[in-house]
Order: C-alpha cells, then structure tokens, then sequence
C-alpha cells in the first residue's frame, strides 16, 4: 500500500470508528473492512490484514482504538471513557503476560529471567 493511499485509509478508518464509539456501538471486521476499502473480503485473515495494520498504525501514533471479541457480535470501537481504554489495555497486557508465561515455560526459565533476556536484546546487548 503507498504512503498516499494509507493515509487516506486512515482517515476513511477514523471516520468510520467516530460512529462507533464505546464497546456497545463496536463494528465488526467485514463490515469496518467494507467501509473502509469500499469491497467486500473473501478470506478473513489474509484479505483484512491491510486494516489490521491501519488500526496497529494508528493505535501506535495514541488513537484509542479498543477491540473486544465475542461468540456475538464484537469488533473495533474507539474508547467512550478513560475507563473503557483502562479496561481494554488490561486485557491486552494480561494476554501479553499469558503469551510471556508461555514462552518462558517453553524455554524453561522462569518470567522474570526471560524478561530480563528481552530488555536485553532490545538494548541490543546480546543478538
């Protein structure tokens, strides 16, 4: 996708997501896809993949985009309230723990080893 055109995806993504603000008003993916893209998608994961990276973009550039997923319904909102955005980063962070959790039982050391060797390859101590 060219630089132009992301931004006018963007701006297409935020213009939707304005309607649906609050996790009760959330929009689900086919149809957020289809308002943004203005088509329809045959494969669920690799065709949305252009939107699920617009929302990482903006998300990284402090739009409250928050997600919730359901058996019914869910989808993509922007936080009504500081609580809303409070109680969706808890969620993202308990997930990221259970994915650490995981990871670090697989290499069979105990979390806060593995994230002591994670901050350092970040500071680029080791490769």
């Amino acid at each position: 996708m060219k630089k132009e055109d992301t931004s006018q995806y963007k701006m297409k993504l935020l213009a939707e997501l304005s309607q649906h603000v609050g996790e009760l008003h959330a929009i689900g993916m086919a149809e957020l896809y289809e308002a943004v893209f203005g088509e329809g998608w045959q494969h669920r994961i690799n065709d949305t993949k252009k939107l699920r990276e617009l929302v990482t973009e903006l998300r990284f550039e402090g739009v409250p985009i928050c997600s919730v997923s359901k058996r019914q319904g869910g989808g993509y909102y922007l936080a009504a309230a500081k609580s809303e955005l409070t109680n969706y980063l808890s969620r993202s962070e308990r997930r990221a723990l259970r994915i650490l959790t995981r990871n670090a039982r697989t290499k069979k050391i105990s979390l806060p080893e593995y994230l002591g060797q994670m901050k350092l390859n970040m500071e680029g101590g080791c490769g």
